[in-house]
């Protein structure tokens, strides 16, 4: 099993520059190593090294770049769980004559079955991975057979009798004007220039270049060439594609000055928010991007699932809160990795909103498949054009966040809240539930939020200060109550993802029932308050949480509307924010959180953008 960032090209320009650029890009996806395999001079360029990508580019230095001179290569940066990650295992993989190489992510489920056949034939591995049995079958493919010396129809054979989830991209170096890749549910996207053609994991290894793009289906095979590509399906047959324009530039994945792309990110949330709110109230309507579920459908909707993983499934607690009050359906939300296994009841007036930033996260993309084998309708929230989850919906709803490149989820956190919303509008709209001056109301409050977002942009000395004062403490706790709830789930998630600290995030009514024995003296508590005006009782019940904790020596810091004096003789810190609707609180005050877990992480010495043994999407179960 492995997340993995791969670039392929054939075209004008030294390939290995246009590779190693791409990879640089990607390396989001996985950084326990790097490789790359060039054709030149006849030949195979190959090299790989363990760790991060600068240890590739090490040793392509130490060995010499003139080797590496050719115009077609591909590239692969790897998060390992499968094989540990040293050089042998690192990608790209070749077969016994070394003329044939191939990247993978993905998962080779049969793969123990194939190695033994291959290894009863002679043939020697030189990995512990599945990846390097495709190697094998390839170069086996095109020597004999009915396949020998085609490799686009070798590789179609190889993939029918794979089972499980992958991409692949290959290589041949009596092939070298030309590069075949192939998908089944783990992303993969064509790039087109002039007189230049891409594959890669994600538009941004080649934005660089061209923003022209193609999206490739289940099962489908793509061989590119520097005249353009060609689609089939693994069985040879024209497979339809869908081109599209990526909507955003190079600058948009680079660092624009700040010291990490998650600081970057975290500032750009409220352009995130107002891009996934634009174009979505039209004439007085709620409107989605891909719209396949007609007003009749969602009228007849009885019951929501909410499916989603890590940050996606927090942006499903809250939106919890808001479905229901605003459509008075029952909402249930649900871990993606558990939905199918627990055999849940769905069925025709059943929606499932299935939540992804990358569109293509495994589990999640399972429990859709399993919701539409329930006849079940399905609603995507995706920040990614063309990805595999919106194609298998019935409905999508873009994030439009741009390019999210720290793997903790900042901006597309945000933007899934704010998606989630429109959801519950759109759905409140067509069962009449609120009337259209109220959906209007509630869309317009909406879009006040980018500037309060901008707001506690502007107010965060303290909370970095306090993040340096918080570096060397063994745990935090987060509570909250109501929308506050998921808020302290997702705190205490960007403290394990980015920290690797002890943190855990409570509902506070729950304190006396078992977690307030974790209470000691100088522990850190995030408090996470209800606006008084709002909720005024659990407002209360809050702060008599507080002074229970404070009371046993715990140092509370305390997130709190502007103007709620009534917290603060129970504040050792305080952090405020903009007063704005209950409902859409956890906008405001999940930024803080994120701004403190950043900056406790970069105190204690370790890397925000990438935190060990994470990878940005996790695209196999």
């Amino acid at each position: 099993m492995r997340v993995c960032g791969i670039v392929g090209y054939v075209g004008h320009r030294p390939a290995l520059d246009v590779v190693l650029d791409g990879l640089r890009r990607l390396e989001y996806r996985g950084y326990d190593s790097a490789g790359v395999a060039v054709i030149a001079d006849g030949g195979l360029a190959v090299e790989r090294k363990a760790g991060r990508l600068a240890n590739l580019e090490a040793r392509l230095d130490e060995v010499g770049r003139d080797g590496f001179a050719g115009t077609a290569g591909m590239g692969h940066t790897r998060w390992a769980t499968h094989g540990a990650p040293v050089d042998r295992n690192s990608h790209p993989h070749r077969d016994v004559s070394g003329r044939v190489a191939v990247v993978h992510n993905g998962i080779i489920e049969n793969f123990i079955a194939l190695r033994a056949e291959l290894e009863a034939a002679g043939i020697e591995f030189a990995s512990d991975t599945d990846s390097e049995t495709a190697a094998h079958l390839v170069a086996r493919a095109y020597a004999e057979g009915d396949t020998a010396g085609d490799l686009p129809a070798s590789v179609r054979g190889v993939c029918r009798r794979l089972e499980g989830a992958f991409t692949l991209v290959v290589t041949h170096a009596d092939e070298p004007d030309l590069i075949v890749a192939a998908r089944r549910s783990s992303p993969l996207v064509v790039g087109i220039g002039e007189g230049e053609t891409f594959v890669a994991s994600d538009v941004a290894a080649f934005i660089e270049h061209t923003r022209e793009a193609v999206e490739l289906g289940q099962d489908q095979l793509v061989v590119i060439t520097r005249a353009g590509y060609e689609v089939v399906d693994f069985h040879g047959e024209t497979a339809p594609v869908k081109p599209f324009t990526v909507d955003w530039d190079l600058s948009a994945a680079e660092k624009g000055g700040h010291e990490y792309f998650m600081l970057k990110e975290i500032d750009e949330q409220p352009t995130a928010l107002a891009d996934t709110l634009r174009g979505h109230f039209v004439g007085g309507r709620i409107v989605l991007d891909e719209q396949r579920l007609s007003d009749q459908d969602l009228r007849d909707v009885d019951k929501v699932f909410v499916v989603a993983c890590g940050s996606a499934y927090h942006s499903g607690l809250v939106a919890k809160y808001a479905i229901e009050h605003w459509t008075r359906l029952p909402v249930e939300v649900e871990l993606a990795s558990e939905f199918r296994y627990r055999d849940p009841v769905l069925d025709r007036d059943t929606l499932v909103v299935a939540v992804s930033q990358s569109g293509e996260t495994a589990d999640t993309l399972e429990a859709v498949r399993h919701a539409r084998e329930q006849k079940a309708r399905v609603l995507a929230v995706c920040n990614t054009n063309g990805a595999q989850i919106p194609r298998e919906s019935d409905a999508v709803l873009y994030t439009h966040a741009g390019p999210e490149i720290g793997v903790a989820s900042t901006k597309a956190f945000l933007a899934q809240i704010a998606a989630n919303y429109l959801v519950g509008l759109a759905l409140a709209q067509a069962r009449g539930t609120k009337y259209p001056d109220e959906v209007a109301r509630e869309f317009h409050e909406l879009e006040a939020m980018p500037e309060a977002v901008r707001r506690v942009l502007g107010c965060t000395a303290r909370v970095q200060e306090l993040g340096r004062e918080l570096s060397d403490a063994k745990a935090v706790l987060f509570l909250g109550r109501h929308v506050g709830y998921p808020v302290a789930l997702e705190g205490a998630l960007k403290l394990k993802e980015l920290a690797y600290m002890h943190a855990e995030g409570f509902a506070a009514g729950e304190l006396k029932h078992g977690p307030i024995a974790l209470i000691e003296p100088g522990l850190p508590v995030v408090v996470v308050m209800p606006s008084p005006k709002g909720r005024a009782v659990l407002h209360s019940k809050l702060v008599s949480n507080i002074s229970e904790i404070q009371a046993r020596g715990a140092r509370t810091i305390v997130i709190a509307e502007e103007g709620d004096e009534t917290v603060l003789p129970f504040a050792d810190e305080l952090i405020e924010v903009p007063a704005v609707p209950t409902l859409l609180q956890p906008l405001v005050s999940t930024v803080p959180l994120q701004i403190l877990a950043a900056e406790i992480a970069r105190s204690r010495g370790y890397d925000v953008d990438k935190p060990r043994n994470l990878a940005k999407s996790v695209t196999v179960e």
